[in-house]
Protein backbone atom coordinates (compact mmCIF):
# COMPACT_ATOMS: atom_id res chain seq x y z
CA UNK A 1 0.00 0.00 0.00
CA UNK A 2 1.10 3.65 -0.27
CA UNK A 3 3.48 5.26 2.20
CA UNK A 4 0.45 6.76 3.98
CA UNK A 5 -1.68 3.66 4.52
CA UNK A 6 -4.21 5.07 7.04
CA UNK A 7 -5.67 8.55 7.25
CA UNK A 8 -7.50 9.57 10.45
CA UNK A 9 -10.28 12.13 9.91
CA UNK A 10 -11.64 13.71 13.10
CA UNK A 11 -14.20 16.44 12.47
CA UNK A 12 -12.41 18.72 9.96
CA UNK A 13 -8.86 17.61 10.78
CA UNK A 14 -6.82 14.96 8.94
CA UNK A 15 -3.90 13.00 10.41
CA UNK A 16 -1.73 10.76 8.24
CA UNK A 17 -0.15 7.50 9.40
CA UNK A 18 3.02 7.03 7.32
CA UNK A 19 5.12 3.88 6.94
CA UNK A 20 8.10 3.54 9.29
CA UNK A 21 8.13 4.10 13.03
CA UNK A 22 10.48 7.09 12.84
CA UNK A 23 8.38 8.75 10.17
CA UNK A 24 5.30 8.05 12.29
CA UNK A 25 7.04 9.55 15.34
CA UNK A 26 7.97 12.75 13.49
CA UNK A 27 4.53 13.04 11.91
CA UNK A 28 2.79 12.85 15.27
CA UNK A 29 5.20 15.41 16.73
CA UNK A 30 4.47 17.74 13.81
CA UNK A 31 0.77 17.58 14.70
CA UNK A 32 1.36 17.84 18.46
CA UNK A 33 4.74 19.58 19.00
CA UNK A 34 4.15 20.12 22.72
CA UNK A 35 3.56 16.37 23.22
CA UNK A 36 6.93 15.12 21.94
CA UNK A 37 7.92 13.50 25.24
CA UNK A 38 4.57 11.75 25.61
CA UNK A 39 4.72 10.47 22.03
CA UNK A 40 8.15 8.96 22.69
CA UNK A 41 6.91 7.28 25.88
CA UNK A 42 3.86 5.92 24.05
CA UNK A 43 5.97 4.44 21.26
CA UNK A 44 8.32 2.82 23.76
CA UNK A 45 5.36 1.26 25.55
CA UNK A 46 3.87 -0.05 22.29
CA UNK A 47 7.18 -1.58 21.24
CA UNK A 48 7.67 -3.13 24.68
CA UNK A 49 4.18 -4.66 24.75
CA UNK A 50 4.48 -6.00 21.21
CA UNK A 51 7.87 -7.58 21.93
CA UNK A 52 6.70 -9.13 25.19
CA UNK A 53 3.62 -10.57 23.47
CA UNK A 54 5.92 -13.07 21.75
CA UNK A 55 6.68 -14.71 25.10
CA UNK A 56 3.01 -14.56 26.11
CA UNK A 57 2.00 -16.51 23.01
CA UNK A 58 4.93 -18.92 23.30
CA UNK A 59 3.34 -20.12 26.55
CA UNK A 60 0.35 -21.25 24.49
CA UNK A 61 2.58 -23.18 22.09
CA UNK A 62 4.89 -25.11 24.41
CA UNK A 63 3.88 -28.43 26.01
CA UNK A 64 1.37 -28.07 28.82
CA UNK A 65 3.63 -29.46 31.62
CA UNK A 66 6.33 -26.93 30.75
CA UNK A 67 3.76 -24.14 30.47
CA UNK A 68 2.53 -24.89 33.97
CA UNK A 69 6.04 -24.44 35.34
CA UNK A 70 7.31 -21.38 33.45
CA UNK A 71 4.11 -20.00 31.93
CA UNK A 72 3.64 -17.34 34.60
CA UNK A 73 7.07 -15.91 33.84
CA UNK A 74 6.40 -15.91 30.10
CA UNK A 75 3.08 -14.13 30.53
CA UNK A 76 4.06 -11.58 33.16
CA UNK A 77 5.71 -8.88 31.04
CA UNK A 78 2.97 -8.66 28.42
CA UNK A 79 0.19 -8.79 31.00
CA UNK A 80 1.59 -5.67 32.69
CA UNK A 81 0.43 -3.90 29.52
CA UNK A 82 -2.55 -6.06 28.57
CA UNK A 83 -4.33 -5.76 31.94
CA UNK A 84 -4.68 -2.02 31.37
CA UNK A 85 -7.26 -0.53 29.08
CA UNK A 86 -5.91 1.51 26.19
CA UNK A 87 -7.29 4.67 27.80
CA UNK A 88 -5.57 3.90 31.12
CA UNK A 89 -2.24 3.33 29.41
CA UNK A 90 -2.47 6.47 27.28
CA UNK A 91 -3.28 8.57 30.35
CA UNK A 92 0.23 7.72 31.59
CA UNK A 93 1.79 9.31 28.50
CA UNK A 94 -0.44 12.27 27.65
CA UNK A 95 -3.27 14.40 28.99
CA UNK A 96 -4.10 15.67 25.51
CA UNK A 97 -7.44 14.13 24.42
CA UNK A 98 -6.84 15.08 20.79
CA UNK A 99 -3.54 13.19 20.67
CA UNK A 100 -5.13 10.20 22.40
CA UNK A 101 -7.95 10.23 19.84
CA UNK A 102 -5.48 10.17 16.95
CA UNK A 103 -3.24 7.47 18.43
CA UNK A 104 -6.29 5.25 18.91
CA UNK A 105 -7.66 6.07 15.46
CA UNK A 106 -7.37 2.44 14.34
CA UNK A 107 -9.48 1.04 17.19
CA UNK A 108 -12.02 -0.30 14.71
CA UNK A 109 -9.41 -2.86 13.65
CA UNK A 110 -9.90 -4.66 16.96
CA UNK A 111 -13.43 -3.51 17.68
CA UNK A 112 -13.33 -1.80 21.07
CA UNK A 113 -12.88 1.89 21.92
CA UNK A 114 -10.08 2.98 24.31
CA UNK A 115 -11.90 2.66 27.64
CA UNK A 116 -12.82 -0.97 26.92
CA UNK A 117 -9.95 -2.39 24.87
CA UNK A 118 -6.76 -3.97 26.19
CA UNK A 119 -3.64 -1.89 25.66
CA UNK A 120 -1.94 -5.17 24.82
CA UNK A 121 -4.22 -5.61 21.81
CA UNK A 122 -3.80 -1.97 20.81
CA UNK A 123 -0.02 -2.31 20.98
CA UNK A 124 0.10 -5.49 18.88
CA UNK A 125 -1.96 -3.85 16.16
CA UNK A 126 -0.24 -0.46 16.23
CA UNK A 127 3.19 -2.12 16.14
CA UNK A 128 2.09 -4.37 13.27
CA UNK A 129 1.36 -1.31 11.11
CA UNK A 130 4.43 0.74 12.00
CA UNK A 131 6.18 -0.72 8.97
CA UNK A 132 3.23 -0.14 6.68
CA UNK A 133 0.36 -2.15 5.26
CA UNK A 134 -0.06 -4.55 2.37
CA UNK A 135 -2.81 -6.03 0.23
CA UNK A 136 -2.90 -9.39 -1.61
CA UNK A 137 -2.17 -9.07 -5.33
CA UNK A 138 -5.28 -10.43 -7.02
CA UNK A 139 -7.58 -9.66 -4.09
CA UNK A 140 -8.35 -11.20 -0.70
CA UNK A 141 -9.54 -14.48 -2.25
CA UNK A 142 -5.93 -15.20 -3.20
CA UNK A 143 -5.19 -15.94 0.47
CA UNK A 144 -7.53 -18.94 0.44
CA UNK A 145 -6.43 -20.01 -3.04
CA UNK A 146 -2.78 -20.02 -1.99
CA UNK A 147 -3.48 -22.04 1.14
CA UNK A 148 -5.66 -24.55 -0.73
CA UNK A 149 -2.85 -25.87 -2.91
CA UNK A 150 -0.59 -26.40 0.12
CA UNK A 151 -3.30 -28.39 1.90
CA UNK A 152 -3.93 -30.58 -1.13
CA UNK A 153 -0.24 -31.17 -1.88
CA UNK A 154 0.10 -32.35 1.73
CA UNK A 155 -2.65 -34.92 1.21
CA UNK A 156 -5.49 -32.86 2.65
CA UNK A 157 -8.97 -32.34 1.25
CA UNK A 158 -11.10 -29.18 1.42
CA UNK A 159 -14.86 -29.63 1.77
CA UNK A 160 -17.26 -26.73 1.19
CA UNK A 161 -20.93 -26.50 2.21
CA UNK A 162 -20.08 -29.24 4.71
CA UNK A 163 -21.80 -28.44 8.00
CA UNK A 164 -20.31 -30.00 11.13
CA UNK A 165 -23.05 -30.79 13.63
CA UNK A 166 -21.07 -32.22 16.57
CA UNK A 167 -17.59 -33.12 17.68
CA UNK A 168 -17.53 -36.79 18.67
CA UNK A 169 -16.23 -37.32 22.20
CA UNK A 170 -15.99 -40.65 24.04
CA UNK A 171 -16.59 -41.36 27.74
CA UNK A 172 -12.95 -40.57 28.53
CA UNK A 173 -13.36 -37.03 27.16
CA UNK A 174 -11.31 -37.82 24.08
CA UNK A 175 -12.33 -36.39 20.70
CA UNK A 176 -12.24 -38.92 17.89
CA UNK A 177 -14.11 -37.31 14.99
CA UNK A 178 -17.00 -35.15 13.83
CA UNK A 179 -20.59 -35.79 12.82
CA UNK A 180 -21.77 -33.92 9.74
CA UNK A 181 -25.28 -32.51 9.32
CA UNK A 182 -26.06 -35.25 6.78
CA UNK A 183 -25.24 -37.92 9.38
CA UNK A 184 -21.79 -38.92 8.10
CA UNK A 185 -19.09 -39.40 10.70
CA UNK A 186 -15.47 -38.56 9.95
CA UNK A 187 -12.90 -40.08 12.32
CA UNK A 188 -9.50 -38.54 13.03
CA UNK A 189 -6.69 -38.65 15.57
CA UNK A 190 -6.74 -34.88 16.00
CA UNK A 191 -9.66 -32.47 15.73
CA UNK A 192 -8.81 -28.79 15.28
CA UNK A 193 -11.66 -26.29 15.46
CA UNK A 194 -11.61 -22.86 13.83
CA UNK A 195 -15.33 -22.35 14.51
CA UNK A 196 -14.54 -20.03 17.42
CA UNK A 197 -14.36 -20.70 21.14
CA UNK A 198 -18.06 -19.93 21.72
CA UNK A 199 -19.25 -22.27 18.97
CA UNK A 200 -16.83 -25.02 19.92
CA UNK A 201 -17.59 -25.16 23.64
CA UNK A 202 -21.30 -24.28 23.59
CA UNK A 203 -22.56 -25.77 20.33
CA UNK A 204 -20.17 -28.34 18.84
CA UNK A 205 -19.31 -30.36 21.93
CA UNK A 206 -21.98 -32.78 23.20
CA UNK A 207 -24.20 -31.03 25.75
CA UNK A 208 -23.21 -33.26 28.66
CA UNK A 209 -19.52 -32.67 27.92
CA UNK A 210 -19.92 -28.92 27.45
CA UNK A 211 -21.81 -28.49 30.72
CA UNK A 212 -19.14 -30.36 32.66
CA UNK A 213 -16.30 -28.06 31.56
CA UNK A 214 -15.32 -24.98 33.59
CA UNK A 215 -14.25 -23.31 30.34
CA UNK A 216 -17.87 -23.20 29.20
CA UNK A 217 -18.79 -21.18 32.28
CA UNK A 218 -15.64 -19.02 32.09
CA UNK A 219 -16.77 -17.90 28.64
CA UNK A 220 -19.40 -15.80 30.41
CA UNK A 221 -16.60 -13.53 31.63
CA UNK A 222 -15.53 -12.53 28.10
CA UNK A 223 -18.18 -10.94 25.88
CA UNK A 224 -18.36 -11.53 22.14
CA UNK A 225 -16.79 -8.84 20.00
CA UNK A 226 -18.63 -6.09 18.22
CA UNK A 227 -20.74 -6.44 15.06
CA UNK A 228 -20.43 -4.42 11.87
CA UNK A 229 -22.23 -3.04 8.86
CA UNK A 230 -20.42 -3.03 5.53
CA UNK A 231 -21.56 -1.31 2.35
CA UNK A 232 -20.03 -2.84 -0.77
CA UNK A 233 -19.94 -0.29 -3.58
CA UNK A 234 -19.33 -0.89 -7.28
CA UNK A 235 -18.37 2.08 -9.46
CA UNK A 236 -17.79 3.11 -13.03
CA UNK A 237 -14.11 3.99 -13.43
CA UNK A 238 -12.85 4.92 -16.93
CA UNK A 239 -9.43 3.68 -17.93
CA UNK A 240 -6.75 6.22 -17.08
CA UNK A 241 -8.90 8.01 -14.48
CA UNK A 242 -7.36 8.80 -11.10
CA UNK A 243 -7.91 6.19 -8.41
CA UNK A 244 -10.61 6.95 -5.85
CA UNK A 245 -8.19 6.42 -3.01
CA UNK A 246 -5.12 4.65 -1.71
CA UNK A 247 -4.97 5.17 2.03
CA UNK A 248 -7.76 3.78 4.19
CA UNK A 249 -9.92 6.50 5.74
CA UNK A 250 -10.91 6.35 9.41
CA UNK A 251 -13.68 8.90 9.89
CA UNK A 252 -14.92 10.06 13.32
CA UNK A 253 -17.54 12.67 14.32
CA UNK A 254 -15.16 13.85 17.07
CA UNK A 255 -12.41 12.45 19.28
CA UNK A 256 -14.56 10.90 22.02
CA UNK A 257 -14.53 7.35 20.67
CA UNK A 258 -16.15 5.71 23.70
CA UNK A 259 -19.06 8.13 23.93
CA UNK A 260 -19.76 7.92 20.20
CA UNK A 261 -19.63 4.13 20.22
CA UNK A 262 -21.98 3.89 23.21
CA UNK A 263 -24.40 6.38 21.66
CA UNK A 264 -24.67 4.47 18.37
CA UNK A 265 -24.92 1.13 20.16
CA UNK A 266 -27.95 2.47 22.00
CA UNK A 267 -29.54 4.41 19.15
CA UNK A 268 -28.82 3.36 15.57
CA UNK A 269 -30.15 6.71 14.32
CA UNK A 270 -27.28 8.48 16.07
CA UNK A 271 -24.22 9.57 14.07
CA UNK A 272 -21.93 6.75 13.02
CA UNK A 273 -19.20 6.32 15.68
CA UNK A 274 -16.61 5.37 13.07
CA UNK A 275 -16.44 4.86 9.33
CA UNK A 276 -13.76 2.77 7.68
CA UNK A 277 -13.59 3.60 3.98
CA UNK A 278 -11.28 1.41 1.95
CA UNK A 279 -10.51 1.02 -1.74
CA UNK A 280 -9.84 -2.64 -2.63
CA UNK A 281 -9.57 -2.04 -6.37
CA UNK A 282 -7.01 0.73 -5.84
CA UNK A 283 -4.89 -1.52 -3.63
CA UNK A 284 -4.76 -4.40 -6.11
CA UNK A 285 -2.45 -3.75 -9.10
CA UNK A 286 -4.21 -6.46 -11.15
CA UNK A 287 -7.74 -5.17 -10.69
CA UNK A 288 -7.81 -2.77 -13.66
CA UNK A 289 -6.67 -5.55 -15.98
CA UNK A 290 -9.17 -8.05 -14.62
CA UNK A 291 -12.10 -5.61 -14.46
CA UNK A 292 -11.43 -2.68 -16.81
CA UNK A 293 -13.61 0.37 -16.30
CA UNK A 294 -14.68 -0.63 -12.79
CA UNK A 295 -13.74 0.09 -9.19
CA UNK A 296 -14.81 -1.03 -5.73
CA UNK A 297 -15.08 0.70 -2.35
CA UNK A 298 -16.12 -0.62 1.06
CA UNK A 299 -17.66 1.51 3.82
CA UNK A 300 -17.83 -0.19 7.21
CA UNK A 301 -18.99 0.82 10.67
CA UNK A 302 -19.49 -0.97 13.99
CA UNK A 303 -22.93 -1.74 15.37
CA UNK A 304 -24.83 -3.54 18.12
CA UNK A 305 -26.47 -6.88 17.44
CA UNK A 306 -29.56 -5.88 19.39
CA UNK A 307 -30.80 -3.70 16.53
CA UNK A 308 -31.01 -6.79 14.28
CA UNK A 309 -32.17 -9.53 16.67
CA UNK A 310 -35.75 -9.53 15.39
CA UNK A 311 -34.52 -10.97 12.06
CA UNK A 312 -32.22 -13.62 13.52
CA UNK A 313 -34.39 -16.65 12.76
CA UNK A 314 -35.40 -15.61 9.26
CA UNK A 315 -33.73 -17.03 6.16
CA UNK A 316 -31.14 -15.11 4.20
CA UNK A 317 -32.80 -13.12 1.39
CA UNK A 318 -36.20 -13.86 2.96
CA UNK A 319 -36.19 -11.49 5.93
CA UNK A 320 -39.05 -9.33 4.75
CA UNK A 321 -39.79 -5.77 3.70
CA UNK A 322 -39.10 -4.19 7.11
CA UNK A 323 -35.56 -5.58 7.09
CA UNK A 324 -34.93 -4.46 3.51
CA UNK A 325 -36.18 -0.95 4.30
CA UNK A 326 -34.00 -0.82 7.40
CA UNK A 327 -31.01 -1.78 5.25
CA UNK A 328 -31.95 0.78 2.60
CA UNK A 329 -32.03 3.64 5.11
CA UNK A 330 -28.67 2.63 6.55
CA UNK A 331 -27.24 2.27 3.05
CA UNK A 332 -28.35 5.77 2.06
CA UNK A 333 -26.72 7.19 5.17
CA UNK A 334 -23.47 5.39 4.40
CA UNK A 335 -23.57 6.49 0.76
CA UNK A 336 -24.03 10.09 1.87
CA UNK A 337 -20.95 9.80 4.07
CA UNK A 338 -18.97 8.21 1.24
CA UNK A 339 -19.81 11.08 -1.11
CA UNK A 340 -18.93 13.56 1.60
CA UNK A 341 -15.43 12.17 2.17
CA UNK A 342 -14.75 10.88 -1.36
CA UNK A 343 -16.60 13.40 -3.57
CA UNK A 344 -15.12 11.92 -6.75
CA UNK A 345 -17.56 9.00 -6.50
CA UNK A 346 -20.59 11.20 -7.21
CA UNK A 347 -22.31 10.10 -10.38
CA UNK A 348 -20.13 6.99 -10.72
CA UNK A 349 -21.84 4.58 -8.32
CA UNK A 350 -23.74 1.88 -10.19
CA UNK A 351 -24.13 -0.82 -7.53
CA UNK A 352 -24.24 -1.15 -3.75
CA UNK A 353 -25.19 -3.82 -1.25
CA UNK A 354 -25.20 -3.80 2.56
CA UNK A 355 -24.24 -6.61 4.92
CA UNK A 356 -25.50 -6.53 8.52
CA UNK A 357 -24.78 -8.50 11.71
CA UNK A 358 -27.35 -11.12 10.67
CA UNK A 359 -25.46 -11.47 7.38
CA UNK A 360 -22.33 -12.20 9.40
CA UNK A 361 -24.23 -14.66 11.54
CA UNK A 362 -25.54 -16.46 8.45
CA UNK A 363 -22.22 -16.77 6.66
CA UNK A 364 -19.89 -17.40 9.62
CA UNK A 365 -22.20 -18.97 12.25
CA UNK A 366 -20.94 -16.53 14.87
CA UNK A 367 -23.88 -16.59 17.32
CA UNK A 368 -24.15 -12.81 17.85
CA UNK A 369 -22.90 -11.73 14.44
CA UNK A 370 -19.55 -10.83 15.99
CA UNK A 371 -16.75 -9.89 13.60
CA UNK A 372 -13.70 -10.54 15.81
CA UNK A 373 -14.59 -13.58 17.92
CA UNK A 374 -14.17 -12.80 21.61
CA UNK A 375 -13.86 -9.14 22.61
CA UNK A 376 -10.29 -7.89 23.11
CA UNK A 377 -10.75 -6.75 26.70
CA UNK A 378 -8.08 -6.92 29.42
CA UNK A 379 -9.98 -9.93 30.80
CA UNK A 380 -9.55 -11.85 27.56
CA UNK A 381 -5.76 -11.69 27.79
CA UNK A 382 -5.78 -12.52 31.49
CA UNK A 383 -7.76 -15.73 30.80
CA UNK A 384 -5.01 -18.33 30.96
CA UNK A 385 -7.36 -21.11 29.85
CA UNK A 386 -7.92 -19.43 26.49
CA UNK A 387 -5.59 -20.93 23.92
CA UNK A 388 -5.18 -23.82 21.50
CA UNK A 389 -5.28 -26.49 24.22
CA UNK A 390 -8.64 -27.72 25.52
CA UNK A 391 -9.57 -30.11 28.36
CA UNK A 392 -10.78 -32.56 25.70
CA UNK A 393 -7.94 -34.87 24.65
CA UNK A 394 -7.13 -34.62 20.89
CA UNK A 395 -9.21 -31.44 20.49
CA UNK A 396 -7.39 -28.19 19.71
CA UNK A 397 -8.56 -24.69 18.84
CA UNK A 398 -7.10 -22.43 16.18
CA UNK A 399 -7.74 -19.00 14.68
CA UNK A 400 -8.29 -15.57 16.13
CA UNK A 401 -9.67 -16.66 19.51
CA UNK A 402 -6.36 -18.41 20.24
CA UNK A 403 -4.38 -15.19 19.68
CA UNK A 404 -5.91 -11.97 18.32
CA UNK A 405 -8.24 -10.86 15.58
CA UNK A 406 -7.21 -10.15 12.00
CA UNK A 407 -5.54 -12.10 9.23
CA UNK A 408 -2.17 -12.15 10.99
CA UNK A 409 -3.75 -13.01 14.34
CA UNK A 410 -5.70 -15.92 12.87
CA UNK A 411 -2.59 -17.16 11.05
CA UNK A 412 -0.56 -17.04 14.26
CA UNK A 413 -3.36 -18.94 16.00
CA UNK A 414 -2.77 -21.63 13.39
CA UNK A 415 0.95 -21.69 14.20
CA UNK A 416 0.18 -22.19 17.90
CA UNK A 417 -2.34 -24.95 17.12
CA UNK A 418 0.26 -26.64 14.89
CA UNK A 419 2.84 -26.41 17.68
CA UNK A 420 0.48 -28.27 20.00
CA UNK A 421 -0.54 -30.83 17.38
CA UNK A 422 3.02 -31.60 16.29
CA UNK A 423 4.56 -31.12 19.74
CA UNK A 424 7.14 -28.88 18.12
CA UNK A 425 7.83 -25.15 18.49
CA UNK A 426 6.43 -24.00 15.14
CA UNK A 427 6.78 -20.37 16.19
CA UNK A 428 10.55 -20.73 16.00
CA UNK A 429 10.27 -22.59 12.70
CA UNK A 430 8.12 -19.86 11.16
CA UNK A 431 10.40 -17.10 12.49
CA UNK A 432 13.36 -18.83 10.84
CA UNK A 433 11.45 -19.05 7.57
CA UNK A 434 11.83 -22.84 7.44
CA UNK A 435 8.20 -23.74 6.90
Amino acid sequence: MPDVYDRICIESQIFDFPTGIEKFREQMKSYFPSEAQGIDKYLRAVESAAKLSDLYFVEKAIPSPIAKVIGGVLRYGFLRHAKKTTAQALSEYTNNPDLAAVLTGQWGDYGLPPEQSSFGMHSILAHHYFEGAGYPVGGASKIAESIASTIEIGGGCIAVSAHVEKILVDQNKTAFGVRMADGREIRAGSIISDAGVINTYRHLLPTEVSQSLPETKLLNDIPPSVCHLCLYVGLHHPLGAAEYGGANLWVYPDGNHDRNFARFSENIDAPFPVLFISFPSSKDPTFATRYPGRATIEVATLASFKHFEKWVNLRWQHRGEEYEEFKRVLSMRLLDELERYVPAVKGNINYWELSTPVSTQHFTNHPRGEIYGLAHTPGRFNARWLGARTPIRNLLLTGQDVTTCGVSGAMFGGVIAASNALKKNMIAVVNRGNV
